[in-house]
Parts: structure tokens; C-alpha cells; sequence
């Protein structure tokens, strides 16, 4: 997807849907997954529309979140992901999904999406070990090389969140 793609509004029902097939351990529709995605880009868009040069770093970071959510829901539906992969990208979509994190949306407005993209970049680490790299690069939809991206992110992980909560996220991977 082009970072220009135009928003699609969702339904508090769509939302609903998605977050009710995490609850409950079932698939992520396609169409489910696209609306989340338009949703998060549209709200993330227009939040960085509004800052000032003040929170450009922020923004840059900010903008990656919904091609990470949508490359972790493409690798949960790629039969050539590990049943284990799987697992772990699911609760990585939980995550992002869920209104339980640490930094929450609903609070913090899009600046809480932080959180989610630091924990979808370090279980896309964990799943690359054992993943063909040609796999994550066919299902990435970001402008940047997704290698490239997973290494920015996390070397900028300490100073977008602090280093309790990346000590937090560290301890989970291990």
C-alpha cells in the first residue's frame, strides 16, 4: 500500500470485528485487516498534519505503523511462515489491536501507537531468524527496505519509549 492511498472510514463495527477475531483466536479477514489499516493510517496522518517541527521524530516513527501492522498480518496468512511464527505475530497483532498496552490510543491519541510498532518490529526480529528475508521483503509495503527499517527502529526504540519499557518488550522476546 502507497503512503498516499486514500483513508477509508471505518465503522466502529469493522473495529469491533477485528477485535473480537484476536479475542478469540480467529483469522484476521483481509478486509478486517485493510480497514485497520486505513484506520490507523488516516489517524496517524492527520495527528502528524497538525504537529509542529517539534515532533518529526515522533512522526517519522509514527507513519511506519500501519505497513508494520499490515506486514504482520500478511506473514500470519503466508503458509511458508512457521506454525510458531504464526503464534507470536498473532500476539504481536493482539497487541495492536487490543485497548490494553501501555501507551494506549485511546488516552494518548496516535502518539500511543509508539508502544505497538516497537513490539511489532521486535517480534518481526524474532521472526526473521527463521523466516526467508525474500518473505518479509515480498509483504512489505513501506517505501524503505524492511531490514532498514527494523534496524531504525530499534536503535531509536530507547529514546521513542525509555528504557524500562524496552527493557519490558526485551525480557518478553527472551
Amino acid at each position: 500500500m502507497e503512503a498516499d492511498t486514500p483513508a477509508v472510514e471505518v465503522s466502529a463495527e469493522d473495529f469491533a470485528r477485528v477485535e473480537e477475531s484476536v479475542r478469540l483466536a480467529k483469522p484476521v479477514s483481509e478486509r478486517s485487516a485493510q480497514r485497520y489499516y486505513h484506520r490507523i493510517r488516516a489517524s496517524i496522518q492527520a495527528y502528524v498534519g497538525k504537529k509542529s517541527h517539534a515532533a518529526e521524530k515522533p512522526a517519522q516513527y509514527l507513519l511506519l505503523v500501519p505497513d508494520v501492522f499490515i506486514l504482520l498480518w500478511r506473514l500470519t496468512v503466508d503458509s511458508r511462515v512457521s506454525a510458531a511464527n504464526k503464534a507470536l505475530l498473532a500476539g504481536a497483532i493482539a497487541y495492536y489491536i487490543l485497548p490494553f498496552d501501555l501507551l494506549p490510543e485511546a488516552i494518548l491519541g496516535p502518539i500511543g501507537y509508539l508502544d505497538d510498532l516497537i513490539v511489532g518490529v521486535y517480534t518481526l526480529n524474532k521472526v526473521v531468524a527463521d523466516t526467508n528475508p525474500d518473505i518479509l521483503r515480498e509483504h512489505w509495503s513501506g517505501s524503505e527496505d524492511v531490514f532498514g527499517m527494523l534496524r531504525r527502529v530499534l536503535a531509536a526504540a530507547d529514546s521513542l519509549l525509555g528504557r524500562d519499557f524496552l527493557r519490558k518488550v526485551k525480557k518478553i522476546f527472551k
